[in-house]
């Protein structure tokens, strides 16, 4: 079908606004927050963060619920 994949010029927030934003808040919440010895370390953090992030921070359009809340969890562990 001639459909080929589009590279983009890395580091180009405006041709990848997503990824960009993404990398600027980890690095600036997660990783230039602490000072890691091993990279072990800094696995835990985010693995710690991205709990938080999911399943108990509140969420505006989920008029302040989680987005994924615990009771939907435990039928999935």
């Amino acid at each position: 079908m001639g459909i080929k994949p589009i590279r983009i010029c890395p580091g180009s927030p405006w041709e990848n606004s997503y990824n960009e934003r993404f990398n600027r808040t980890l690095r600036r919440e997660i990783l230039n927050a602490e000072w890691f010895s091993t990279t072990k370390q800094p696995q835990i953090v985010i693995d710690h963060r991205l709990k938080q992030y999911n399943h108990t921070r509140p969420h505006q359009a989920l008029y302040t619920g989680p987005p994924v809340p615990e009771t939907i969890n435990q039928w999935h562990r």
